[in-house]
C-alpha cells in the first residue's frame, strides 16, 4: 500500500532553503512510490491571530483536509528565537482545534487524541549548531513541537532532522543536507 505523505512548509519564504528541503524529501518519498501532496503555508489566506468563534477560512478546511488524509506528515521550518516560527504556530492555532486534532470529552479530565495513528517528521534549520540548540537551550521547539503539540494530538513517533548551523555552513555542506533529506524521504521515515 501507498503510504500518503503531507509535507508541510512553514518558512515565511516558499523560496528559501527550507523550501529546497521541503522539494528534497518530497522528491525522495516520490522516489519511494509514496503519494505527496504539499502545504506551503505562506501561501495560504487566513488570519493566524483570530479568536473565538466564527468562520473558518477555506485553507484552513482544505488544510485539515490534507492532515486528515495523511499518514506521516512532514514539517520544514527554521528555528525563530529559539522557537517555530510564527506562520507556524498561528496555522497550528487555527487548524489544530478541539474537534479536528484534540477532542475534550465533558465531565472528562482526558482528551481525545483525534489524529492517532499518524506518525511526523520534522526538519529543523537552525543558525546554532544542533548540540547547542539541544543542549544548552534545551530544545525548546522540540519539545514543543514534539510533545506539546503532535503527541498531545496522538501522532507518534516524531522524530527531528537537525540541520545546522546554517549562517556558516559551505554551498556543498547545504548541497550534502539536501542530499540527506532526500535519502530520509526515500527511506518514507
Amino acid at each position: 500500500m501507498t503510504q500518503k505523505i503531507l509535507v508541510i512548509l512553514a518558512h515565511p519564504v516558499p523560496a528559501s532553503y527550507c523550501g529546497a528541503l521541503a522539494n528534497a524529501y518530497a522528491e525522495g518519498a516520490g522516489e519511494a512510490r509514496a503519494e505527496v501532496r504539499r502545504l506551503v503555508l505562506a501561501e495560504l489566506s487566513f488570519d493566524p491571530v483570530r479568536a473565538g468563534p466564527g468562520p473558518v477560512e477555506t485553507d484552513i478546511v482544505h488544510a485539515q483536509d490534507a492532515i486528515r488524509w495523511a499518514e506521516h506528515l512532514v514539517f520544514v521550518y527554521p528555528i525563530m528565537w529559539g522557537t517555530i516560527p510564527a506562520l507556524l504556530k498561528g496555522f497550528i492555532e487555527r487548524a489544530f482545534v478541539p474537534g479536528f486534532a484534540v477532542d475534550f470529552p465533558k465531565g472528562s479530565r482526558l482528551w481525545s487524541r483525534l489524529l492517532k495513528g499518524r506518525s511526523a517528521r520534522l526538519i529543523v534549520t537552525m543558525n546554532s549548531a544542533p548540540v547547542i540548540y539541544r543542549w544548552v537551550f534545551g530544545g525548546p521547539a522540540h519539545r514543543t513541537m514534539k510533545r506539546a503539540i503532535l503527541g498531545l494530538c496522538g501522532v507518534s513517533p516524531v522524530r527531528i532532522t537537525e540541520i545546522g548551523p546554517m549562517r556558516t555552513a559551505s554551498k556543498e555542506r547545504r548541497e550534502a543536507w539536501l542530499e540527506a533529506v532526500r535519502r530520509v524521504g526515500r527511506a518514507l521515515a
